[in-house]
């Protein structure tokens, strides 16, 4: 018996070994074993040093300057040393896809350096030979694009060391209502290849993230100060509980309003309305030194009620990996729910599930009837999460169902975008768009927006953001809008006088509901004539002309230019697969040129005094905590390629749900009288 109870010890023993693997990757080193586990985000885990501080990143403060629809933002991260080592720290955080980050300061002290834009090669060099000099120095580089890692080496027990960003980004209206989001957490990214496998610029992927439930050791705040030159209503946040402070109707400040809580685990979402504002298409310039810039909005006409719908097929393709697991896989559920029960029996559809494996309702489309839509519903309101996030065959799936030919595809993605292969699901939209159309729905309160909004991009379709389960049937109302009335197609526009360069996006795209056209370029010339823009309209023709007067340029209007800059970087880099020579080329002349981060341009900032003479700084890499909702599912490191922690905890689960009944036998023999 006792022999048994040993064995029972050692079964239990090794099994909890096994639910281990992550805990290993708690530090930068790595064994030949450890090069083989898949790239993974893993569990932070305190202790194992108390001389050195694992929680470098002390405060995060935000200031957004709204101005009309341009937003600049200025963000300020705190970093200190209340440990007894020297320690070089690492953060990785998120900002807006849109964003164009145009400056960067770093103060330790009395001492306030302004960083150099730099060749990211060239910038990685510096910084690498101010900290093994001993010098403080820092680093930020462009991970995705909006995804960013901080460097900061040689912070000295009792050093404070703050790192101050700049960044720009336009707001775009959408039925009416303008949203701002500033990001405060990258969601664990799922990566089916293993670490030797991915580039170097794939390694983020590899961050610590604090369990769930686990205090931040950090703070988070948020201030957004409106000035919009016209009536400011409906000012809200979904995401967080603020303050608001108008002593203008038309300026508004908004702080958080629960300091004591933290505010860094999900984004910031302001929504606001503008009151008198006719929506009217507008021209902004901008003149420059050597340069001139312009900014087109096109806003949509009013809407029209087509009489004839063509016929239709829908693909949903749901995420039901361990990250959607809970609160997210709930939310998608009522959102696809709502979109599926609303098809018209014209319509033709079709349901895809994935996660580390992919199902379809369906080998071939089914009509959009009752009893095919109460089997679509059942097979969703079964699943629940778990394993990877397999989305590029999901999407591969999607391809290969044979296709009506009287029918318009529209293939629509719901998922949290918790993945690293971004490029490859853009790369394949752009293949095959042609023969669909491409949506995506983000679910969860910090998404992946570089993937949801990309698939929209590289799609022709519209992007939608849910975080929460009661704005999923508006989502779901507004998708519809969006796939059944394009209001303008055909769009063309021309300038008569002036000479335009560089315009941004090359391709005018069709004008969807309430969400306006926004291009940039350059021009020549003297200011003057028109702007003439022509389209469809429901079959009829549509023209619409703007004059250009001297009304039109302003030197506030300076921030076109980081905007045409950020729109050029990412149609040469963000959803394209072309890294060639000369896009890099083009990419870093644009970074260099605009004092701006790119894939292939990073700032770096040195104090040219040497702090630690004696070296031995150690790494530490900041933790991140989950995103609100999300589950601790997503969070895979050491695990097997394609695995996420689930299928490991769930044997140690069955083992310990079997153990019982061999305790209480053997207890019963022991209490057994002898014979």
């Amino acid at each position: 018996m006792k022999r048994r109870n040993r064995w029972l010890c050692a079964a239990l023993a090794g099994i909890l070994l096994l639910s281990c693997p992550m805990t290993v990757l708690a530090g930068r080193e790595e064994s030949e074993q450890d090069k083989d586990v898949t790239l993974a985000p893993y569990f932070f885990i305190e202790g194992t040093d108390p001389s050195t501080d694992p929680f470098p990143l002390k405060g995060t403060e935000v200031t957004a300057n709204v101005n009309g629809a341009i937003a600049e933002i200025r963000l300020i991260q705190r970093y200190a040393n209340e440990g007894e080592n020297p320690i070089n720290a690492k953060y990785v955080f998120p900002t807006s896809t849109r964003a164009a980050v145009h400056g960067m300061t770093m103060t330790v002290g009395s001492h306030m350096v302004r960083a150099q834009i730099k060749e990211k090669e060239e910038a990685k060099q510096v910084y690498e030979e101010a900290k093994s000099e001993g010098k403080n120095a820092s680093l930020l580089e462009e991970q995705r694009p909006n995804v960013f890692s901080m460097d900061v080496a040689n912070i000295m027990p009792g050093d404070e060391i703050a790192i101050e960003l700049t960044y720009t980004e336009l707001i775009e209206p959408e039925e009416g209502v303008y949203q701002f989001v500033f990001p405060t957490v990258a969601g664990p990214r799922y990566s089916g290849q293993v670490s030797e496998e991915k580039a170097e610029a794939d390694q983020w992927v590899k961050s610590p993230y604090l369990e769930e439930g686990t205090p931040v050791e950090s703070t988070y705040d948020i201030t957004v100060n409106l000035s919009t030159g016209v009536p400011i209503t409906n000012l809200s946040s979904s995401s967080h509980k603020i303050n608001i402070r108008q002593e203008q109707d038309t300026k508004a400040e908004v702080t958080l309003a629960d300091k004591d809580t933290f505010a860094g685990d999900r984004d910031f979402i302001l929504n606001y309305e503008l009151t008198g504002e006719t929506m009217n298409s507008g021209l902004m310039l901008y003149e420059g030194e050597k340069e001139n810039f312009f900014q087109l909005t096109v806003q949509p006409p009013k809407r029209y009620d087509p009489k004839e719908i063509p016929p239709r097929e829908y693909i949903f393709a749901l995420d039901v990996s361990g990250s959607m697991d809970g609160y997210a896989l709930n939310t998608a559920k009522k959102l696809i729910n709502d979109l599926v029960s609303d098809l018209k029996e014209t319509d033709r559809f079709n349901v895809i599930l994935f996660s580390d494996t992919v199902w379809t309702l369906s080998p071939n489309s089914l009509e959009a009837v009752k009893p095919n839509i109460d089997r679509a519903l059942q097979l969703i309101e079964d699943q629940k999460g778990g394993g990877g996030t397999e989305l590029l065959s999901a999407l591969l799936t999607a391809y290969h169902i044979p296709k009506e030919e009287d029918a318009a595809r529209t293939v629509v993605m719901i998922t949290d975008g918790y993945i690293s292969n971004e490029k490859e699901i853009f790369a394949h939209i752009r293949e095959t768009l042609g023969d669909a159309s491409y949506f995506a729905f983000g679910i969860g309160s910090s998404v992946n927006r570089y993937l949801i909004e990309g698939i929209a991009a590289t799609g022709m379709g519209e992007d939608f953001v849910v975080t929460e389960e009661s704005e999923a049937a508006v989502a779901a109302e507004r998708f519809r809008t969006y796939v059944e009335a394009p209001l303008l197609t055909d769009v063309q526009i021309e300038f008569d006088s002036m000479e335009v360069y560089g315009t941004e996006p090359s391709n005018v795209p069709t004008l969807y509901a309430s969400r306006p056209i926004v291009l940039y370029g350059k021009w020549r010339g003297e200011p003057g004539g028109t702007v003439r823009i022509t389209g469809k309209r429901g079959g009829e023709d549509f023209v619409e002309e703007i004059p250009i007067t001297e009304e039109s340029i302003s030197q506030e209007n300076e921030a076109i230019q980081y905007l045409w800059a950020r729109k050029r970087v990412e149609m040469l880099t963000d959803y394209s697969s072309d890294t060639g020579s000369q896009v890099r080329k083009e990419v870093v002349s644009i970074g260099l040129k605009y004092s701006m981060a790119t894939p292939y341009t990073s700032f770096v900032a040195v104090v040219e005094e040497v702090r630690n003479p004696g070296g031995g700084s150690k790494d530490v890499d900041q933790p991140n905590t989950l995103p609100f909702g999300v589950s601790g599912l997503s969070v895979g490191g050491g695990y097997m390629t394609g695995a996420e922690p689930d299928t490991i905890l769930l044997i140690l689960l069955l083992f310990i749900t079997a153990l019982p009944p061999y305790i209480q036998k053997a207890r019963s023999k022991t209490k057994s009288p002898a014979h």
